[in-house]
């Protein structure tokens, strides 16, 4: 989930010195432009729609009023964030920076008491466990103190739908699942992250691969289809995992996690406000009143008539 970039730079009155980037996979890439005025534009640029948070900060800033360390939430493919304006008209803004990024919004407000849908159709019956963080189970590590995530087992192959409105920002369609089947633990997960409205992140894995129903940049709706699930992590049952996330701290030197963990309430054919409890089976309910509730008029039809 988390992408970092560190870019190292130094421009002396508008000339650029030195440029150097030291990450494997550029996620987000920021530029600048310095106008006639002599004010300088950062812009960004990205393969997806969700939102970032940048860490930007600046060493021997001068002629600016700028500050040294700022933090902004980009979202969308491209634009510009900041604009730099010479003190003193005449000359040139120096400057040297570096910036960081991490995928989510700092620090959402959020409902806690938010009811999601299961991540099956109505009816589905599914079982929920409460997964271990891979952290303390395979290397030692102490879990994060809100871990919260869940495997949902079936007993056929089933379509896997969207528990909530939301947009598509990551999708992963990578590995051969059929050979996965009985793996105990693997990181080649295939997976789609939707960013929600409050900007929540849920990550959606082990999706059976060629199987993902939606595109990157989609809206989607309660109970969109979003992909089969698989076998992989399952011990033999088909199933798929869910974690719903937010981004905490933007301190990327930070050895705590970086994100929190939201505990999710579901409506079930049992409950409209369910907190899952460990190996227990549930039906998959669709209240409109829960499905309508983030949703105009419009999308609401569409979704009621998927």
């Amino acid at each position: 989930m988390i992408k970092k970039l560190k870019i190292t730079a130094l421009i002396l009155f508008g000339c650029a010195i030195s440029f150097k980037a030291d990450a494997q996979e550029q996620q987000v890439n920021i530029t600048y432009k310095i106008n006639t005025d002599k004010s300088v534009d950062f812009s960004y640029e990205k393969p997806d729609p969700g939102t970032y948070t940048v860490m930007l900060k600046f060493n021997n800033l001068t002629n600016s009023t700028g500050q040294s360390e700022q933090v902004f939430n980009i979202k969308g493919y491209s634009g510009n964030f900041l604009t730099l304006r010479p003190q003193n008209k005449e000359q040139g803004i120096g400057f040297s920076y570096r910036y960081s990024y991490i995928r989510g919004r700092l620090d959402p407000k959020y409902n806690a008491g938010f009811v999601y849908l299961l991540p099956y159709k109505k009816g589905s019956k599914v079982t929920a466990t409460e997964t271990v963080w891979i952290g303390s189970k395979y290397f030692g590590k102490t879990s994060p103190e809100d871990w919260k995530a869940y495997r949902f087992y079936t007993n056929n192959e089933d379509t896997v739908t969207a528990i909530r409105k939301g947009v598509v920002v990551e999708i992963k369609d990578l590995y051969d699942t059929e050979k996965m089947d009985g793996v105990e633990f693997t990181n080649n997960a295939n997976k789609i992250v939707i960013e929600h409205p409050d900007g929540t992140l849920a990550t959606y894995t082990d999706f059976k691969k060629g199987t993902i129903m939606v595109k990157l940049g989609q809206t989607v709706f309660p109970e969109t289809a979003l992909g089969i699930n698989s076998k992989v992590n399952g011990r033999g049952r088909f199933n798929i995992s869910l974690s719903i996330i937010y981004l905490k701290t933007s301190d990327l030197e930070s050895t705590n996690s970086l994100y929190g963990f939201v505990t999710p309430h579901f409506d079930t054919s049992d409950s409209g406000d369910t907190i899952l409890i460990t190996q227990k089976e549930y039906t998959a309910a669709d209240t409109p009143e829960i499905i309508g509730k983030e949703l105009s008029k419009k999308e609401l039809k569409k979704a009621l008539n998927n």
